[in-house]
């Protein structure tokens, strides 16, 4: 008998062993879901980590109220069938109460609303570990996360204050008020979570298969006909063929010209391509250091 496990079995075995260990040493975790491939991804291997029990923490959506309808379908359906314990954190109640200012211009976006929206739910529940499906080959700022990540008591990130991390001793501790992000699926590759998606025979949102869609290009970023998006003068929309290879709000997240509509078709598209998976974020495209500055005021 062959006791070897296959690269994507000793993923899968990492990241139930951290979300087990996040159930441990924390009293109120919480796993934030977003309905994209990461987090769905992550509620799988937690609802293996507890089988054939239930999932012992709630999940958590941080809503824009720009979503692509396909993907609040989705994730209804998702979190009704693993029978979780589903809480919205809405970022229109966060701009009704005052709490963030609506972006004006000619290309707003709520996306970097969600850290205040995100920081309230985590002190309104007293969550006190977020487990997130970030990877380190997704963004450079991503790459400087631990399994085990620190917040001080404003939910802020400081890449120094970090704690080492030994082999797998994980160290969650934390003064009163501070909390922790947890990411157990860092050393993942997109091409393992579609691999393993494929393996797993993981239900997917339709937004990640090539299908023909209204488009418009707006600074080299494909992005879909909504009605949060005003198109300026001289553009106008056009329909391609395409798909999203991350999910987020619709005012930033852009889609890929493609033609492939199954997960091994998405497998040798990706093992080809020389365009990064968040090539088509225009959130991405703001500064160099945008990614990495939205974390420190609290960003996922």
């Amino acid at each position: 008998m062959d006791y070897r496990l296959s690269h994507l079995k000793q993923l899968e075995s990492e990241a139930i062993y951290v979300i087990r260990e996040t159930a441990a040493q924390f009293e109120r975790p919480v796993l934030l879901f977003s309905g994209g491939k990461d987090s769905i991804t992550l509620a799988w291997l937690a609802q293996k980590a507890f089988s054939p029990g239930k999932l012992p923490f709630p999940m958590m959506h941080v809503d824009t109220g720009h979503n692509f309808p396909e993907t609040i379908e989705f994730r209804d359906k998702f979190v009704s069938d693993m029978g979780a314990r589903l809480i919205v954190g809405s970022v229109q109640e966060s701009i009704d109460k005052g709490r963030v200012v609506e972006e004006k211009g000619p290309n707003p976006s709520r996306n970097g609303l969600q850290s205040v929206t995100l920081l309230d739910s985590i002190e309104e529940y007293k969550f006190d570990a977020c487990l997130g499906g970030a990877r380190r080959d997704e963004e450079k700022a991503r790459a400087k996360e631990r399994f085990f990540s620190h917040r001080d008591e404003f939910g802020q990130w400081e890449p120094k204050n970090q704690r080492p991390e030994l082999w797998d001793l994980y160290n969650g501790f934390k003064h009163p008020g501070e909390n922790f992000r947890v990411f157990p699926i860092s050393n993942w590759t997109e091409l393992d979570v579609w691999m393993y998606l494929m393996e797993e025979k993981v239900p997917m949102p339709n937004l990640y298969f090539a299908h023909k869609r209204k488009v418009v290009n707006r600074d080299g970023v494909w992005l879909a006909e909504s009605p949060f998006i005003t198109l300026m003068d001289g553009e106008q929309y056009e329909e391609r063929t395409v798909r999203f290879r991350t999910i987020g709000d619709a005012t930033c997240t852009g889609a890929f010209l493609s033609e492939a509509d199954t997960i091994p078709a998405i497998i040798d598209e990706i093992s080809t391509t020389h365009i990064t998976e968040r090539g088509g974020r225009a959130d991405d495209k703001r500064s160099e250091s945008a990614m990495e500055d939205r974390k420190k005021q609290g960003y996922f």
